[in-house]
């Protein structure tokens, strides 16, 4: 199987790299980042042993499609996408907090509500829910943005009180949350999908707020398919789903959660073939476009080093392309 899941470049001008689950990020003159999406997977906070071919093109080229979508709602961090698994942009100053945002009982929430929880990081959730049921509007559920271990559910209050982000900034990302997440459910309907629930990150360059990071991706996002919504939870039945959430399923099948001596079952390229396939078919629904596979017969660490380095030693330079974003 061709997949990245390494890298260690030294780009010019290259002043820190940061590794994480499943993006490598390098910071070029402390101004600007490299983001690349490897193959890497993770799943309950572990990165599993082995890759999945084309998982970081299409979380990138996902990604890139959605920056590009709502561009007009907020501007975002992204310059250029020089390779299919890479995106460049603005360094911003990162808020401390991730926007979570749900438009249907699931997940976690479900979780906390079938166990007599009414209220959700701060938000009052009405009695007689089903699993999977849509809630009246959407509601934000932010986390705090933990630098190790996990993300904690906090309300805007406490974000306010506690100074992670001022009231008048938590108030626009709020603003931008909400358009961004009807966006997001308006070109998931002409596809056949539900946008269940999704997180955005957001952050601050020269006083002027960004979105950042991924977007609308299966790894960010929950979707449903339309046909047959009603149908599954009338019958009170688990809803299709596309999103990761299959890879859990066969952990806990496997009895693996992440937990002190558990092991991570064996990942055959079969089935690391099967999670491939999985992921494609989520690109095509989710975009509407046939997945293109690109260059599987090269070494991919010598192509995306080489389309690095040739955007970064362009004539167009960085504050060139920043003046025009």
């Amino acid at each position: 199987m061709n997949t990245l899941i390494s890298t260690n470049y030294n780009f010019p001008a290259q002043t820190a790299v940061y590794h994480g689950k499943v993006r490598d990020v390098y910071s070029i003159d402390n101004d600007y980042l490299v983001i690349i999406a490897t193959d890497r997977i993770s799943a309950f906070d572990v990165i599993l042993p082995k890759g999945i071919p084309y998982k970081g093109q299409i979380l990138n080229q996902i990604a890139s499609l959605f920056l590009d979508a709502t561009a007009d709602i907020v501007p975002n961090w992204k310059l250029a996408s020089p390779d299919p698994m890479v995106t460049v942009g603005m360094r911003c100053e990162p808020f401390r907090v991730e926007m979570v945002i749900r438009g249907y009982l699931t997940g976690s929430a479900w979780r906390e509500y079938k166990a007599g929880a009414r209220t959700l990081c701060g938000v009052i959730l009405p009695d007689g829910m089903r699993e999977n049921e849509k809630f009246p509007s959407p509601i934000i559920t932010p986390t705090t943005k933990a630098d190790e271990g996990h993300d904690e559910n906090i309300s805007k209050d406490e974000i306010i009180a506690s100074g992670l982000v001022n009231r008048e900034d938590y108030e626009q990302l709020e603003r931008y949350t909400y358009a961004l997440f009807q966006r997001g459910t308006e070109i998931a309907a002409e596809k056949g999908l539900i946008l269940v629930d999704t997180k955005y990150e957001f952050g601050k360059r020269e006083g002027k707020i960004y979105l950042i990071d991924e977007i609308h991706t299966p790894d960010s996002s929950r979707y449903f398919y339309a046909d047959g919504y009603k149908e599954r939870l009338e019958r009170g039945e688990e809803q299709k789903q596309l999103s990761k959430e299959f890879v859990r399923k066969w952990l806990i099948k496997n009895n693996f959660q992440g937990k002190e001596g558990q092991r991570i079952p064996e990942m055959t390229p079969a089935y690391c073939e099967s999670v491939s396939e999985r992921y494609i078919e989520l690109f095509e629904y989710i975009t509407g476009e046939k997945f293109r596979r690109v260059d599987s017969g090269v070494d991919l660490s010598k192509r995306i080093e080489s389309s690095i380095s040739n955007y970064l030693a362009k004539t167009v330079s960085f504050s060139h392309a920043l003046s025009k974003k």
